[in-house]
């Protein structure tokens, strides 16, 4: 049997431009919470760029529209490092630096042991859970499907 990880995406619209000094604050974390991820307990991989960090790339026309993805061993590791970690601190301060997203703005899918998830794959994803809501391709954290159910889920068109 295949072994299977899970994916993740998150976007987020900024404030302002990421060298404003709105901004700042969450620049100057970016490494330290990275480096949490990449040393937490079934982190696998992470998009990253030149600045060893998602933010200096462009995946959407909107240029205040950054991503953030990774893969984890399980959901259960990605939940951990996402809550119970210090990277819950600074979630709870993003509204000083994001708008309020009405779409869905994070989502999780089921790949393949070895697969990196391209931003393509990641945008397809998201669309499709906020065109379609909750399902074994695209979910969120409330999401209980399982690998199995996600390996016999044919999308909607």
């Amino acid at each position: 049997m295949i072994n299977h990880h899970l994916s993740q995406v998150n976007i987020a619209r900024m404030l302002a431009p990421i060298d404003d000094p709105i901004m700042a604050d969450f620049v100057s974390d970016l490494d330290r919470i990275n480096g949490i991820a990449d040393k937490s307990t079934g982190f696998v991989w992470r998009l990253k760029g030149e600045d060893d960090n998602a933010t200096a790339l462009r995946v959407f026309e909107d240029d205040f529209l950054i991503i953030n993805m990774s893969v984890w061993t399980t959901k259960e590791a990605l939940f951990n490092f996402t809550y119970a970690s210090q990277h819950a601190g600074v979630m709870m301060k993003k509204k000083k630096w994001f708008h309020a997203m009405s779409d869905m703005h994070m989502c999780l899918w089921y790949t393949k042991e070895g697969h990196i998830p391209t931003p393509a794959e990641a945008k397809e994803r998201l669309k499709y859970l906020n065109e379609h809501g909750e399902s074994p391709y695209a979910f969120s954290f409330k999401g209980q499907f399982t690998v199995e159910e996600a390996l016999n889920y044919t999308p909607k068109n």
